[in-house]
């Protein structure tokens, strides 16, 4: 399956993806792709903006995951008081996915502050999911206890990277920006699945 992976970070969700796969991964900050490549040397990396990319591009692949940046969405807005306008770019690309993707595609983010100006499909581990497939619900383990002197090494250990021998990258914040790779898992088999029943009926239409 030809996957494009969009604001890929180290690569949480795709951790446990195997390498069966036609990935191609697209991470706007040089340094963080890097790391990307490192941990998953057969992916196709691009270093550029992922919006952009995504418009350009989006025909060429049967499943697309995109994990907008979170911060201008995220509750922690009426906590700090930080105002700022929310990045619409997450709504258009739920539109441009909606309207014009013929594959399966999930978006991620944050459960937003407000009410979501497009309501998401479903709620999973604290993520807003927005998403063309079925995604069955299931527990994860939860990282909140994470939020004491040592985070780094805590959340290395829980999600599997160790990030120790890099430099140029805040790596609490990429490791705090990670989806936890069984939830990466658990959703690439859904879609698989989805797959497979697709070529398995399509003789039947002849």
């Amino acid at each position: 399956m030809k996957i494009l992976n969009l604001y890929a970070g180290i690569g949480g969700n795709r951790k446990l993806w195997g390498d069966e796969h036609e990935i191609t991964a697209v991470e706007y900050d040089k340094d963080i792709a890097a790391i990307y490549k490192d941990l998953n040397p057969n992916d196709n990396v691009i270093v550029t903006d992922a919006h952009e990319y995504l418009l350009k591009h989006f025909k060429e692949f049967d499943f697309i995951w995109a994990s907008p940046p979170c911060p201008t969405h995220s509750r922690l807005r009426t906590m700090n008081k930080v105002i700022v306008y929310p990045d619409m770019n997450l709504y258009a690309e739920i539109i441009l996915m909606q309207k014009w993707f013929k594959g399966l595609w999930i978006i991620e983010n944050v459960i937003p502050y407000y009410e979501p100006l497009i309501k998401p499909n479903l709620i999973l581990h604290r993520h807003a999911i927005w998403t063309n497939f079925n995604i069955t619900q299931k527990e994860f383990e939860k990282l909140e206890t994470c939020k004491k002197i040592g985070e780094r090494e805590f959340l290395q250990k829980k999600l599997g990277f160790d990030v120790s021998k890099y430099t140029g990258i805040d790596k609490r914040k990429v490791l705090r920006n990670c989806v936890v790779p069984e939830m990466g898992l658990h959703i690439l088999n859904r879609a698989l699945e989805i797959k497979e029943s697709e070529n398995i009926s399509q003789p039947e239409l002849f």
